[in-house]
């Protein structure tokens, strides 16, 4: 059981103070514990869950969990809606286990968690945070829907400095969070405490039967166009295995590469691969920092690079979210770069492209092809393709505002870890100069930083990426055929 005080306050935001419920009846119990999850979508190492169970203790009341399945949130496919789901069937099975209920509900959150609240007549909703605009917007209007007894509390879980504590504002760059992140950061990466099954059982209604099976088959049939990858597998222990596993694990095998190969695009085993579970929140960040921290003695180097980007990059990427209003559009861009940009968004395109065509690799760049292909049948691009493929739309496309568009779309779509902060400022950073300084001026691009084709063979082996994405590309193909084929009905011969 979690410790009284176990998650640190700074972690903990009410957000309804107004709201203050009426005290209970002597001796009678408050009314249930409600977490609705979203973000961080794991049993393990989850300060929402933490606190969501030491509420309920404290309360003398049972505590459920309550997730909501939006309808294709932000345009998911199958690739992110499948391997979200056949986590969440898992994750299930491990919060029966612990006895907490899990309930799953399909439509608008703003309808279907206050209603929820009042059928079992909650008395609190803990929520996880998250910087997204639609996200923030529902939460607040459930502060609205919400009984005045219902008490509403954030709880930022995916961060390890949650946003608020890291900074009060909208931060310039890496170096201007940096110190203000490693000052607090002894506070908050601390060890998780242990969790067991809440002190009160779940007294009421039970949640309703979910076919698992012809949910995960409805998201593949509408989200069909991009479909599931298969080299990565979904839920909590498939994250571990990734992390620490004894054969592939990025800690216990792969680490030791990761300050010298990780922007090597040839060499994609000496990055951690553990993006996926860190968007979907099958893994928390604080646990991979914290085991991490572990091999500082024999691995210094790499060790400080990966918390770099794991706790300082990731952070500042949600800082910007959550602070910019516009993070995805020219409107979030600093002064400068707006004005640079559209200084030079006339300027003549040696190429331009439609969305189709760059959706389809239909370039005269075989590199960037190579990329585009690479995130369409593999689910991943490597990071440093990721940077040149979206300075590359800024420069055959329209403009400024139609590259950041293209850019944002294709992301969201392929990616199994698009729709992410970091995906956004990834490609704010690319295309608008977020986080970035001013460069030599040249056109197009204004002062923003340039990458070109010539400048990656001098990095990398450019016709060796190429060829290695060719494979990548014929395999996949490969197994889509394997897969229509099998799903073909049979003729009866009869």
């Amino acid at each position: 059981m979690a410790a009284a005080g176990a998650v640190h306050p700074g972690r903990i935001r009410l957000l309804n103070p107004i709201k203050t419920p009426p005290p209970p009846s002597p001796g009678s119990p408050a009314g249930p514990v409600v977490y609705w999850m979203f973000r961080d979508q794991r049993s393990r190492d989850n300060w929402a869950l933490i606190h969501a169970i030491h509420l309920a203790n404290h309360s003398s009341a049972p505590i459920a969990v309550a997730f909501n399945l939006f309808h294709r949130f932000l345009n998911a496919h199958a690739r992110q809606l499948g391997f979200m789901l056949r986590s969440l069937i898992l994750l299930r099975l491990r919060l029966r286990e612990l006895g907490i209920p899990f309930f799953l509900f399909r439509g608008d959150a703003v309808d279907t968690i206050p209603k929820f609240l009042r059928e079992c007549g909650a008395s609190a909703l803990v929520t996880d945070f998250s910087p997204l605009r639609s996200v923030r917007q529902w939460k607040a209007e459930i502060c609205e829907r919400v009984g005045e007894g219902v008490r509403v509390y954030e709880v930022d879980a995916h961060n390890v400095v949650p946003v608020w504590v890291a900074s009060e504002k909208l931060e310039y760059s890496a170096k201007t969070i940096r110190a203000k992140i490693q000052r607090v950061l002894p506070e908050y990466l601390v060890e998780f405490p242990e969790i067991s099954k809440p002190d009160l059982e779940w007294g009421s209604e039970d949640p309703k039967d979910i076919d698992w099976e012809e949910l995960v088959a409805e998201v593949l049939r509408e989200g069909g166009e991009v479909p599931e990858i298969e080299w990565c597998e979904p839920g909590e222990d498939a994250a571990m295995e990734a992390l620490m596993g004894a054969k592939e694990g990025f800690l216990t095998r792969r680490l030791k590469n990761y300050s010298t190969d990780r922007n090597n695009p040839l060499k994609p085993r000496a990055l951690s691969g553990l993006s996926p579970y860190l968007h979907f929140g099958q893994i928390s960040a604080q646990r991979c920092a914290l085991e991490a921290r572990k091999l500082k003695k024999s691995h210094p180097q790499a060790v400080e690079t990966f918390l770099e980007e794991l706790i300082v990059r990731r952070e500042l990427a949600d800082n910007f979210c959550y602070y910019q209003r516009h993070y995805d559009s020219l409107l979030g861009a600093w002064d400068w770069a707006r004005r640079t940009l559209m200084d030079h968004a006339a300027d003549k395109r040696e190429h331009l492209y439609t969305r189709d065509e760059l959706e389809k690799a239909k370039t005269a760049d075989l590199l960037w092809n190579a990329s585009q292909l690479e995130m369409v049948h593999h689910g991943k691009m490597h990071g440093f393709m990721r940077m040149y493929w979206a300075k590359k739309i800024l420069e055959w496309t329209s403009g400024p505002e139609e590259a950041l568009a293209i850019a944002i779309y294709l992301n969201d779509k392929y990616e199994i870890d698009g729709r992410d902060p970091s995906g956004y400022v990834g490609c704010m950073w690319s295309i608008c100069g977020v986080h970035d300084q001013g460069w030599k001026e040249r056109a197009v691009f204004g002062k923003i930083r340039y990458m070109n084709y010539a400048g990656c063979k001098r990095k990398f082996d450019v016709d060796g990426y190429i060829a290695h994405v060719k494979s990548l590309v014929g395999r996949s193909n490969k197994r889509k055929a394997e897969n229509a084929k099998s799903s073909m009905p049979k003729i009866s011969r009869t």
